[in-house]
C-alpha cells in the first residue's frame, strides 16, 4: 500500500476508531464519517468486560477469535498511550463468576479440566474466599470461578482516547455527517454524504446494524441485526469492589470512582432504541440478587445500543468481491474485547495483503 492512500472508515463506534487510529499510525490517511457523535450506537450498550472465557468459554471459532483479542490488548493500549493524552480506565483484576447454588458450582469447576484453564488463571474459591474478597456478596453464594486474566476498559473514554491519537495522526473525523451510500467507480469508492462526496481509495464499513444498508455489495443484506442492550448505572463507592462480577443473569463492573455498570439485557426489538421501565427493573432485580446492599446505591443513569448482531456471532471482517471494500462489522457482544485485534486484522490487510483466517465476509 503506498503511505497516501485514502481510506475512508464508515462508522466511530469503538471498531471504527480503533481501526482509525491503527491505520493512521501505520500511514494512512483516514477520513472517518459518522451521523452520530463518537461511540453513539452499539457502544451505549457496553460495559467494556474483557472476558473471552466467560462470553465463549465453549470453545470453537469465536472462543479463539475471542481470545486472540484480548492478547491484543496491552500493546494496544501502549501504543494508543503514547500518542493520545486523554485517561480511560484499564484494568485486568479478573473476573469472578458467581456460584448461585450447588449445581452452577459443578457447571463453573468443570471448567477447571479445560485445555486453557491454566493460561485463562481460573480458580475455584469456595464461599469463605468469596466472602473475603466480595465481602458484600449474598449469603447463598456457595463459591466462585476467578478468571484473573480478564479485566475491563471504560469504552467511552477509550474512544475519545482512539479518537483523538487517530487525528494527531493525521486523520479526519467526520462527526455528525451521515453517509447515504457507498459507490463503486473506476476512479475510486465514493462515500456520498447530504450534499457531498468523498472519494476513496478503499472504504472500512464498520457501521454496526446500519451496515447492511449502506453496504454496495450487499455481503451483510440479512446477516445483521440490531439487538437492543441496555445498561443501568449506580454508585456505591461504599462496597469497594475490585472485580468483575458474572451472575447467572447480570454482571457488575466496578469502576474506580465507585460506580458500577450494571448489565445488560438482550432484546430483539428492532431498531427501537428506547430505554424502558422493564430492562431497568430487570436489571436492578438481579444486581441486587448477586449485592443485596445494591438497593440502598444511588441511581445514575440507564443507557441503550442497538449490538449488531450475526446468526453465529462472529463478526463478519475483511474483503468481499471487491478489494476495495472491507467489511468490520457484527462484533454482537464482543465490539470492545475485538476492537484491537480487529484494527490489527484490517490494517494487515491493507499495507501487507493478509487474509487472516478470521476473515468471514464472503
Amino acid at each position: 500500500m503506498a503511505p497516501t492512500e485514502r481510506i475512508a472508515v464508515v462508522g466511530a463506534g469503538i471498531i471504527g476508531c480503533a481501526i482509525a487510529f491503527e491505520l493512521s499510525r501505520r500511514g494512512a490517511a483516514v477520513s472517518v464519517f459518522d451521523g452520530r457523535s463518537l461511540g453513539g450506537g452499539a457502544t451505549q450498550a457496553s460495559a467494556g468486560i474483557l472476558a473471552p472465557y466467560i462470553e465463549a468459554h465453549e470453545g470453537g471459532p469465536l472462543f479463539e477469535l475471542t481470545v486472540r483479542g484480548l492478547s491484543a490488548y496491552d500493546r494496544f493500549v501502549r501504543q494508543l498511550r503514547a500518542v493520545s493524552p486523554i485517561p480511560f480506565e484499564y484494568g485486568r483484576p479478573g473476573t469472578l463468576e458467581i456460584a448461585e447454588d450447588a449445581g452452577r458450582a459443578r457447571e463453573l469447576r468443570a471448567r477447571l479440566s479445560a485445555r486453557w484453564a491454566a493460561s485463562a488463571g481460573l480458580e475455584w474459591l469456595d464461599a469463605e474466599r468469596l466472602e473475603a474478597l466480595v465481602r458484600c456478596i449474598h449469603t447463598g453464594a456457595v463459591g466462585a470461578l476467578l478468571c484473573a486474566v480478564h479485566g475491563y476498559v471504560a469504552a467511552g473514554p477509550f474512544i475519545a482516547a482512539m479518537a483523538d491519537a487517530a487525528q494527531r495522526l493525521g486523520a479526519r473525523f467526520h462527526l455528525g455527517t451521515a453517509v447515504t451510500g457507498v459507490d463503486l467507480e473506476s476512479s475510486g469508492v465514493c462515500v456520498d454524504t447530504a450534499g457531498e462526496s468523498t472519494t476513496a481509495d478503499r472504504v472500512v464499513l464498520c457501521a454496526g446494524s446500519w451496515t447492511p444498508a449502506i453496504d454496495p455489495l450487499r455481503q451483510t443484506a440479512d446477516r445483521i441485526r440490531p439487538v437492543r442492550g441496555q445498561l443501568v448505572r449506580l454508585s456505591a463507592p461504599e462496597l469497594r469492589l475490585r472485580h468483575v462480577l458474572w451472575g447467572r443473569s447480570c454482571y457488575i463492573v466496578p469502576w474506580h470512582d465507585g460506580t458500577l455498570l450494571v448489565g445488560a439485557t438482550s432484546e430483539d426489538v428492532g431498531f427501537d432504541e428506547r430505554t424502558t421501565a422493564e430492562g431497568v427493573r430487570g436489571l436492578l432485580t438481579a444486581a441486587e440478587g448477586l449485592i443485596p446492599d445494591l438497593r440502598s446505591a444511588t441511581f445514575v443513569d440507564v443507557r441503550a445500543g442497538l449490538r449488531p448482531a450475526t446468526v453465529d456471532e462472529l463478526p463478519i471482517l475483511g474483503p468481499a468481491g471487491d478489494p476495495r471494500i472491507i467489511y468490520a462489522a457484527g462484533h454482537y457482544r464482543n465490539g470492545v474485547l475485538l476492537a484491537p485485534f480487529t484494527a490489527q486484522l484490517i490494517s494487515n490487510y491493507v499495507f501487507d495483503s493478509v487474509i487472516d483466517p478470521a476473515f468471514s465476509a464472503t
